[in-house]
């Protein structure tokens, strides 16, 4: 399933994997794509700083997901992840913003 979803990654996927993610591009890190952690799929996982980045579109506006995004983020946040979501609009419209969330996360997570 995973291996799927890195060919089918939405928009917005793509654009967050291409301008910041991608071979080591933020801060040094390396992100991977479409992995499992705990019984989830994330969208984008550093494994080195426990840091998931998932990216929301149209489907996580319905109620039952929104219910079952919060699950899976409670979930990994007690499994010790730090996790940063962000709408597909704003990784769209506004990924140089995305990008500084982004950094400003790794700078909490690793104190520098």
């Amino acid at each position: 399933m995973a291996r799927a979803l890195r060919r089918n990654m939405t928009k917005a996927e793509a654009c967050l994997w291409k301008y910041a993610l991608r071979a080591r591009e933020t801060m040094g890190y390396s992100f991977t794509r479409q992995r499992p952690v705990l019984s989830y799929i994330v969208d984008f996982m550093c494994k080195k700083l426990c840091l998931v980045i998932e990216v929301d579109g149209v489907t996580h506006l319905d109620e039952e997901v929104i219910k079952k995004d919060k699950i899976k983020q409670r979930n990994l946040e007690e499994a010790g992840f730090h996790v940063l979501r962000f709408r597909d609009e704003e990784v769209l419209n506004r990924i140089d913003q995305v990008i500084l969330e982004i950094e400003r996360c790794i700078k909490d997570i690793t104190g520098s």
